[in-house]
């Protein structure tokens, strides 16, 4: 069975288009194994074989101009040989076929196999393979093109796609003009950002069907080292270790959280929340509002103060500060103060917009003594940038690198696929969560979780990278007992959240 990295406990490498294609030629120069391209093939028809089923039920598989049609020329002699009926759409001119492709398609006509320049009007497929552009897409989709993917998302028939759904750029997840929507796809040598992130799931298979990996039998990571990864639950040991008996409250760190301005205190609140269920040994909130509460009557245990009082207190061992916080003067007096503490730091909501509009905070930010994670969603990363959302989202990953290097801080872009950065370039991708985290709070709780995870002594990139995931995984335990993933409030994740970290514990 092939790994299926979507039911993964274990991280998973993660490469750009321009290290896959370094790891083929490194692979291509390893005597005495069959070339890529077959393995792919036969990788691609075994999985195919596995959805279809029977035999003789039938398979329309697309061709493109590349070597992803050479991928698909294999596996359509495979599946012939199997004893199912295929037909072969091939969009592309033979002449102009690399040397392994153009061997595939005479393998396909040598078994019997015929080439269409376009589907056959009466065929009622049982399975469609894409195998029309892999992961060297550089353009957007249009004219004919565009029109046959177009036909094919029309069929009800499951879609399987090699390497990546045609029209989503690998690196990225863009659409490029238009894109094939595969129920399952398997990618060979490892997977891809484009898989991941922004419209990729949505492309690929999740949710519902399946993204798999065959790695074609390359050890990849000795071939190549990796600069990416999927998150992945083994992440929460990483950051914490169980805790000894002979353990206390100053044990587990103290968080302050500032924010909660008026008319936004629940936002700092939430974030208090989740640091407390997620273990710190106490909780303060430094509330803004001018008449703040002086209890939280839900959770009584969070001690209510002045920012100033948490300031000047000494006993913090992380800060949170942003979650309502607004963006008044006195804000950034504060914020100044403290970057200024040497303490780890959680920077969220208007604590980046703040950073975002004072360039006295952005020179003092890099220069921390103490760690710090930023929280930005795509807007917030494209004010902290100076570019627009639409360039954020555009290339995530290298968004969240350039973020991450600027402000030497650990940084979390979030949205579909999630990114986590490190300054050294190294990045992570979040593969948990659903759309039911499209709600107000979610981010508060997010950030209060990291800052628990910081006061009890993780290294910012594990406890960003374990707090984003343990955020999703909640989500996904609320949809499936039924209480999502429309309706999922912020407030409900952190119990589940608790729950999952202390079975990780055990």
């Amino acid at each position: 069975m092939l790994p299926d990295p979507m039911r993964s406990d274990s991280s998973q490498p993660v490469y750009l288009t321009a290290d896959i294609r370094a790891l083929e030629r490194l692979a291509a120069e390893r005597a005495g194994a069959p070339p890529l391209m077959q393995r792919a093939g036969l990788a691609a028809a075994e999985y195919a074989r596995a959805l279809l089923g029977e035999y003789g039920r039938n398979v329309l598989v697309l061709a493109g101009p590349g070597n992803n049609g050479g991928d698909a020329f294999e596996l359509a002699t495979h599946l012939k040989r199997w004893f199912y009926r295929v037909e072969l759409v091939f969009v592309g001119d033979e002449h102009r076929l690399s040397g392994d492709a153009l061997a595939a398609l005479r393998k396909w006509r040598e078994c019997g196999g015929n080439t269409y320049a376009a589907p056959p009007a009466a065929l009622r497929p049982d399975l469609v393979v894409d195998g029309l552009f892999g992961i060297g897409l550089t353009r957007p989709l249009e004219g004919g093109y565009a029109e046959l993917i177009a036909g094919i998302n029309r069929l009800p028939a499951p879609k399987l796609a090699l390497d990546i759904p045609s029209g989503i750029n690998a690196d990225t997840g863009a659409v490029m003009g238009t894109a094939l929507r595969a129920t399952h796809t398997i990618t060979f040598i490892a997977l891809k950002p484009g898989l991941l992130t922004l419209d990729g799931p949505d492309y690929c298979g999740k949710p519902g069907g399946e993204i798999r990996v065959a790695d074609l039998g390359l050890d990849v990571a000795a071939i190549l080292q990796n600069k990416g990864a999927t998150t992945a639950a083994e992440l929460l040991r990483q950051a914490l270790s169980p805790r000894p008996c002979n353990f206390h409250k100053g044990d587990a760190g103290s968080v302050g959280v500032i924010g909660g301005a008026g008319g936004m205190v629940g936002a700092a609140v939430l974030a208090g929340r989740a640091a407390l269920k997620l273990g710190a040994g106490k909780v303060f909130l430094g509330l803004l509002a001018d008449h703040p509460p002086y209890l939280d009557y839900g959770q009584p245990e969070l001690m209510l103060r002045m920012p100033r009082e948490l300031l000047e207190s000494g006993m913090i061992t992380a800060f949170a500060a942003g979650p309502g916080m607004s963006t008044v003067k006195s804000a950034e007096q504060l914020l100044r103060e403290v970057l200024d503490a040497n303490v780890p730091l959680v920077l969220d909501a208007d604590g980046l917009n703040l950073v975002a509009a004072s360039k006295i905070l952005q020179a003092r930010l890099p220069k921390r003594g103490a760690p710090c994670v930023l929280t930005p969603h795509p807007a917030e990363a494209a004010r902290l940038l100076g570019c627009t959302t639409a360039a954020v989202q555009a290339d995530r990953v290298q968004a969240a690198i350039d973020l991450a290097q600027r402000y030497r801080a650990v940084t979390v872009l979030k949205g579909n696929g999630s990114v986590i950065a490190s300054p050294d370039g190294t990045w992570l991708i979040n593969m948990s969560g659903n759309p039911g985290m499209a709600s107000a709070g979610m981010g508060d709780v997010l950030t209060g979780m990291i800052a628990a995870l910081l006061a009890q002594g993780a290294e910012a990139r594990a406890a960003a990278a374990a707090a984003v995931w343990l955020h999703g995984a909640a989500a996904d335990s609320l949809a499936r007992d039924g209480s999502g993933p429309i309706g999922i409030s912020a407030n409900e994740l952190i119990d589940p959240a608790r729950a999952l970290l202390n079975a990780s514990m055990r």
